[in-house]
């Protein structure tokens, strides 16, 4: 597994990173052994508060991405407890990741949909103060300020929602390997899984 450690406003040493080269590893090796790669970022938070952010992002397998992050007010706490998080999520998905590793990781082609992701402003403030700048779009246009490309994959229900429980994030778009239709899932704020399925409607429609 490659690993990449490094530090913002913080001086990673050796012990530390010897620290999360063998955390990582016996995680690993417990819960999957096939990780390819990882990135634990150490950010010092500033205003005084004296914490240590850690961020890590983990890829077990192609299209699965692990990622959390915590907080503390030293950098093996901070650690450790990102650490437990990844821990949590991939003893939660094991028998999945195992099925998943077992069928085998290669996508056909077809069977990926290539998009872009755009990152929009948000509304406020800092979009008032550049209502007169010329970078503004006219309309109703949102303000882009990042852009990068992007997969859909043709996954299960199931293998999307164990993409999401592990990845961390709140929403994933993917094509459902059962209807080809684009689906959602998200984070619903009462801690269950929302699944929207345009198929689910269709049928409805010729069923009446």
């Amino acid at each position: 597994m490659e690993l990449d450690i490094h530090g913002k406003q913080i001086n990673v040493g050796d012990t530390l990173r010897a620290h999360v080269e063998d955390k990582l590893g016996e995680i690993d090796q417990k819960y999957f052994n096939h990780a390819t790669n990882a990135t634990v970022t150490f950010t010092k938070e500033g205003h005084g508060h004296g914490l240590i952010k850690v961020t890590i992002s983990y890829l077990v397998s192609k299209g699965i991405m692990i990622n959390t992050e915590a907080e503390a007010g030293d950098a093996y706490g901070a650690f450790d407890a990102a650490a437990e998080k990844a821990a949590k999520r991939l003893r939660r998905n094991k028998k999945k990741l195992r099925d998943h590793h077992e069928r085998g990781t290669k996508t056909v082609e077809a069977e990926i949909i290539k998009a872009r992701n755009y990152t929009l402003a948000v509304e406020g403030e800092e979009a008032e103060e550049q209502d007169n700048s010329d970078d503004v779009p006219q309309g109703d246009d949102p303000i882009v300020i990042a852009e990068m490309a992007a997969t859909i994959e043709t996954i299960t229900v199931s293998g999307a929602v164990m993409r999401l429980d592990l990845s961390g994030e709140n929403a994933l778009l993917f094509r459902n390997a059962q209807t080809q239709e684009l689906n959602m899932i998200y984070r619903r704020s009462d801690g269950n899984i929302g699944w929207v399925d345009p198929a689910s409607e269709q049928k409805k429609t010729k069923a009446a």
